[in-house]
């Protein structure tokens, strides 16, 4: 059996939060307001979904799945263009993230969702909406990582990048090594996560199966479903972003085009 936790048992919790911002303004870090409206976004955020995933659960259908899918990864898209410090001009710096994530954690999720859970109908919500979510949300830190790391490279090494065209190299060659980079710096965490699951940490979804009362060794077996399926959602989505990043740095006539890219955000 669950045991249920009353509003007096979170308040308890967020006292924790409110400790931490009285800690900050002590130091003078200047990120206990900051704290205090993620910690507000986050208590909105997941009661707001409680209660609609509590609808999608009791009506399901294909299309209030879908729509919730799509919100997700647009909004997923968002995150990923707000957390480039020098992200692309125009509809490029959302599609670029929210293309990649709809290509990868989409096609990861339904696949898992058909050929491995086997669930009836394939999109039952319980299974599809959580197993998403927790996709996306790799698949969003990978890219962004990613994506930030190619164009600050590119920023940086202009000079490199410029003379290796003037000698001859075309784009794809000449921003290899940075493309290469960026992609390996994209999957860190994942493969920390793997290395580290089972004796560093416990994994959420293990967790939560636990507490939930499921036998562990199930709990288990899940956890391994998710930790691949995050980390192929993540592999393939970075490889597709960045891929086309690189792409669109350059123009038709192999130059070099940071003119595309926005001024650093702080």
């Amino acid at each position: 059996m669950v045991i249920e936790l009353s509003a007096l048992d979170l308040s308890l919790a967020a006292l924790l939060i409110l400790a931490l911002a009285g800690l900050s303004l002590r130091l003078g870090l200047g990120i206990g307001q900051r704290l205090l409206v993620s910690a507000a976004r986050t208590t909105i955020q997941l009661l707001l979904i409680g209660l609609v995933l509590k609808l999608l659960f009791d009506n399901v259908h294909f299309l209030w799945v879908a729509a919730m899918a799509a919100v997700m990864i647009t909004a997923a898209g968002h995150e990923v263009m707000a957390r480039q410090k020098r992200r692309f001009t125009g509809g490029w710096g959302f599609g670029l993230g929210t293309l990649s994530m709809f290509v990868s954690s989409f096609t990861v999720t339904v696949l898992a969702l058909v050929a491995v859970i086997g669930t009836t109908p394939w999109y039952a919500p319980q299974y599809a909406i959580p197993l998403l979510g927790m996709v996306l949300g790799n698949t969003m830190n990978g890219i962004a990582l990613g994506l930030d790391r190619l164009t600050q490279d590119a920023a940086a090494k202009r000079t490199v990048l410029e003379t290796r065209l003037a000698l001859g190299e075309d784009w794809n060659a000449a921003i290899a090594d940075t493309r290469r980079e960026a992609i390996r710096v994209g999957l860190i965490p994942i493969i920390n996560a793997m290395a580290a699951a089972g004796i560093v940490s416990l994994p959420g979804m293990m967790t939560g199966q636990i507490l939930a009362g499921a036998p562990p060794v199930e709990a288990v077996k899940y956890q391994i479903l998710v930790m691949f399926l995050i980390a192929g959602g993540t592999g393939f989505g970075t490889v597709v972003a960045v891929g086309l990043a690189a792409r669109r740095l350059f123009d038709e006539r192999q130059r070099l085009r940071l003119d595309r890219l926005r001024a650093p955000q702080d």
